[in-house]
Order: structure tokens, then sequence, then C-alpha cells
């Protein structure tokens, strides 16, 4: 059966979607949903493209960041942490883990002695390719799921994880805050206003969120419990997020006044002010990825209502000229990590670009019971693109 008749059997049955919940079965469906269908759908032959896909050398800045954190998250008189996690959620097959495993194995003896990997991911085809995406490193892989563990000491990070979950979209109308929810009409699947629901009336409330009348927005009670939870996991160490997105002035203003819900295709952006005669994400159910704008301010917010200490937000092009800047260390890869010169170079062009993956994507690094280091990441922690 078609993810789009799965959806209107649900609309029939329960009544118009909440857009949140159209958008978990859209991609996270287990048979049926985007991500669901595929272990990898970035790259040239994907629909986007991320900084895993400009090769091993992103893997490469983060294991030398991680290399940091280890050491300042031992325990104090120790040399090292006995065990470290390292958690990735929305790890995907791996690729981004092995990366960071094939240079901290090179590079950062300690770090890969002292390393327990955790890969957290939805996706059962994505899990079931991380044995042969991991290789040699299958072994340091002590825990695969869905959900994250109960207990971290070391790392969780994730990179553009916080913009694929799902978002409820609200408008302010001359009559108050309505919700957009998805219908099932003469066959088609077409976007309706209606209450907002509790949660979303909650998290609006919570982050103080304010629009103008005819102002379309996203709001994402994923993102900001999903960082909750992710905090309260943690016991010691850090929490690392790579996305895309904006702090709340921003977000929430007369730039995005119609909000940045978007579906990638064939990298293409496709959103619903060029011309189609319905909403992009309302095509084809389990055929586009979904994706909108993070709102930083809440995930910051979120982090520290749970008990985390901010360390610092940065573009991603400054995080990794700050790890760069300090050289690789003695005991590095010779041959850089399997790139020859030319190559590195353009994938380090790739990553710090401004107006691409270097200035979109924001960088931020939480900490718990860690003090507040001076992280080689956060060293231009003061600039922006």
């Amino acid at each position: 059966m078609p993810l789009r008749d799965v959806i209107a059997s649900r609309i029939r049955a329960a009544g118009p979607l909440p857009l949140a919940e159209y958008m978990d079965l859209a991609l996270y469906h287990p048979e049926l949903g985007y991500y669901a269908r595929a272990g990898r759908r970035s790259g040239r032959a994907g629909d986007f493209f991320t900084s895993v896909d400009a090769g091993p050398l992103f893997g490469e800045l983060l294991a030398a960041q991680f290399a940091e954190m280890h050491r300042l998250a031992a325990p104090e008189g120790t040399a090292a942490a006995a065990a470290f996690d390292v958690v990735e959620a929305g790890a995907g097959s791996g690729r981004l883990a092995r990366g960071v495993l094939d240079h901290a194995a090179a590079a950062w003896p300690g770090l890969y002695r002292d390393l327990r990997l955790t890969l957290v991911e939805r996706s059962p085809a994505a899990r079931a390719a991380q044995d042969a995406t991991l290789g040699p490193h299958a072994a340091r892989l002590a825990r695969a799921g869905a959900e994250l563990p109960a207990r971290v000491r070391g790392i969780i990070f994730a990179n553009e994880l916080l913009d694929a979950l799902p978002v409820h979209s609200v408008v302010m109308t001359a009559a108050g805050l309505r919700e957009v929810y998805v219908d099932s009409r003469d066959g088609r699947l077409v976007e309706t206003l209606g209450p907002v629901s509790p949660a979303v009336e909650a998290h609006v409330e919570r982050f103080g969120i304010r629009l103008e009348t005819g102002w379309r927005t996203e709001v994402s009670p994923a993102a900001a419990g999903w960082v909750t939870a992710a905090a309260r996991c943690l016991e010691r160490g850090f929490l690392l997020l790579i996305d895309y997105g904006h702090e709340a002035r921003e977000l929430y203003s007369p730039t995005h006044a119609q909000g940045t819900l978007a579906c990638y295709r064939r990298h293409r952006v496709e959103t619903a002010g060029d011309g189609r005669a319905a909403a992009p994400w309302l095509e084809e159910p389990g055929a586009r990825d979904i994706t909108a704008h993070v709102d930083l301010t809440a995930v910051r917010t979120a982090a520290e209502e749970a008990g985390l200490e901010t360390l610092g937000t940065v573009d991603q092009t400054y995080f990794l000229l700050g790890l760069a800047a300090t050289g690789s260390p003695p005991d590095a890869a010779p041959d850089g990590g399997g790139l020859d010169p030319i190559r590195r170079r353009l994938a380090f062009k790739t990553l710090l670009v401004p107006g691409g993956l270097g200035s979109t994507h924001k960088v931020l690094i939480f900490g718990k019971d860690v003090g507040k280091p001076d992280l080689r990441g956060l060293s231009f922690s003061r600039r922006s693109t």
C-alpha cells in the first residue's frame, strides 16, 4: 500500500493530522518513510549534500575535538576516562562515525582505546548497514538502536538531526493562532487550519514566540524534547549539535514570515512559494526529504533548563578553522586521512565556504560537570559569516 493511502486511511479514522504527525509518517514510517526506504539519502546520487559527503576530513576534525573533550572529561587526577562514551544521534549507516574512528585510531590512541560507541538511528535499513560501514572498527560499537542510552559519560553529538525532526506549523490569523493540519479531499492531501494543540500552545508560551497577523512559522516541541532528553542522559561530558537554523529573533521575524518548511529532492529545494498547486511536502509522501530551520534559542534554553551549561555557539566555518588551526598532532596519519593534498583542500573549502555549509550550519556545544573549558572548536566563537 502506498504511504499516501496509509495516511489517508489514518485521516478517515481519526480526522486531519497535525503537520508534525504527517511529517513523522512521511519521514519515519518503518517501511514506507523517506529514511526507511534507503540507508543513505545524501551525496551526489541522493537528494541533498551534507558535510559527511565532503569526505573523511569532517570526521577527522571532529575526532580532534573529541580527543580534547576526552582529555577534559577525564576524572580529576587521571590521564583518561576508563570508558568514554561517544554517542551519535541520527547516525544513519555510520559514515561520520567511521571517519571519526579512522582518524582517532591513527592520531588519538588514548581516545580510541577508551571510546565506547553508540549509534542511535530510527531507520532499520540504515542500522543494518552500520557494521559494514564501520569495518575494522565494528568492535567499538557497544550499542545500536533507535533510542539514546540511559546514561552517557562522554559525548553526545548529532549532525543535522534536529532539522529533520517533525515540526508543527502555525499561522497567526486575525482571530488568533491556528495550527496547520493535513486532510484528505477528493484523493488529494491538502492543508487546513484547526485549533492549536496543547503541545504547541505550551511550546509557544514556554519560548515566548510572538507572531504578527499573516505570519506562518514552524515550531518543534520534538527538537526541544530531544535536547532535554539528551541533557538528562548526559551524566558528565559534552553535547555537540551541528545544524542549520536561526536565533528566535530572526526566525520569527519578517525575514521568515512564511516559514522555512521545505523539501529536498535531487539537490533541488522545493517550497510552497515556487508556483506549485500544492505544498511540495504533501506530494508523494515518503519520496522527499522534509525539513525546517532550527530555533537555536529554543535549543539553548532547553539544554540550560535541563542542567547543561552553554559553552559556545559558532558557525561551522569558524568551528572547523579553530580545530584546523591547532595543526595535526605529531602522530597523525601520514597520508592525511586518505586524501591527496588537492582533494583535501577542496574538501576543506566545501566545509568552510560562506553561504554554503560553513555559514548556514551552526555548532552548539554544551557541557555538564566539565567546567567552562576553552575548546579548540570555539577559538573563533566571536566570529560569524
